[in-house]
């Protein structure tokens, strides 16, 4: 399975690997998907926008006519609707005191410590974007899964499943499918992917008090959107009571049933192509599900090391622990 993934879509790690030596982007490409299994896993595409990309989407599509001899049909057709999103642009500058990393007596490797927080630290600010990012109220952030699978009712409604829960410790179950047709991250037109470092050298900086000294200065950038192309190929389960959770599933959310339903919510002619879906749930929630799976008969949870590290699966999709799905999410009505 593992082998796989990065053979039929393109990544953020395939991307870094076709660009000329810059100075490290493709470092720092590795170190945010090792640290972010979603960013490791998405799909990602050059926009056709200079702020993002409009995808052409159809609604409905014509239905035929049984007709009798000597008798005609009517004529129908389909109809489409485009849908643009748009790009955020996330940057930081990392400035050290040139005192301070002399200090040591290695300034790149200590610079390299401190760049490394700011590459962990954005990434996380990326995972935080495509999931919960709502770009009506943050119109400066990309638009995220949440806001778009909020409602019960309308179209994403149908890939909403709802656990019950109305407190204020319930949380979610993302399956998604990534894929150019299907769910994709994206960057604007003539842009690149990724998060890019730029190393500025030693130059003035300011304090808080706008005294200048010398500092050495990085500058992190990194372009990001949300492209849903295919809403049926996102599915939440929603409004999971953390509380109530059990070991046995006596009570609270039985998570390997509503990820049973989950899984056949997604188009029934690519069932059979897991190789780009995953799971994504927090710690606790992955803690209860293999709890759960070791209480009862189980044939669709089950635990690979294709590359000696172990992979919990659940229908031949790969379950990933993402810490950036909270346990204080509004519930889903």
């Amino acid at each position: 399975m593992t082998a796989a993934l990065g053979v039929t879509y393109l990544n953020l790690i395939d991307w870094a690997k076709r660009q000329d030596p810059d100075g490290g982007i493709a470092e720092v490409i590795e170190v945010i998907a090792e640290s972010n299994p979603m960013l490791q896993d998405a799909n990602v595409m050059e926009g056709n926008l200079a702020t993002g990309h409009r995808s052409t989407q159809r609604t409905t599509q014509p239905a035929g006519t049984w007709r009798k001899l000597n008798e005609g049909v009517t004529s129908a057709k389909s109809t489409t609707e485009q849908v643009d999103d748009t790009c955020g642009m996330l940057a930081k500058y990392s400035a050290i005191d040139c005192a301070l990393a002399r200090l040591n007596g290695n300034e790149a490797a200590f610079r390299a410590s401190e760049d490394n927080a700011f590459v962990m630290g954005l990434g996380e600010d990326a995972v935080d974007a495509i999931l919960y990012g709502n770009a009506k109220l943050n119109p400066e952030q990309p638009h995220g899964l949440t806001p778009r699978y909020n409602l019960t009712t309308g179209g994403t409604g149908t890939n909403i499943i709802d656990c019950g829960a109305s407190g204020d410790d319930v949380t979610s179950v993302w399956l998604v499918t990534w894929g150019p047709k299907q769910v994709t991250l994206i960057y604007p037109k003539g842009m690149k992917a990724g998060l890019t470092s730029k190393d500025l050298g030693e130059v003035p900086w300011e304090d808080s008090s706008y005294n200048n000294y010398q500092a050495y200065v990085s500058y992190f950038e990194w372009y990001l959107g949300l492209a849903v192309m295919d809403w049926r190929y996102a599915v939440r389960i929603a409004n999971i009571d953390i509380s109530d959770l059990t070991t046995d599933a006596s009570t609270g959310t039985d998570l390997m049933d509503k990820m049973v339903t989950a899984y056949f919510k997604r188009p029934t002619l690519s069932l059979g192509n897991m190789a780009k879906t995953f799971w994504y749930c927090n710690k606790t929630v992955v803690e209860y599900l293999t709890k759960q799976a070791s209480n009862k008969a189980n044939v669709y949870l089950n635990i690979s090391t294709p590359a000696g590290e172990p992979i919990v699966s659940f229908y031949g999709a790969p379950i990933h622990v993402c810490d950036a799905i909270i346990s204080t999410e509004d519930v889903v009505s």
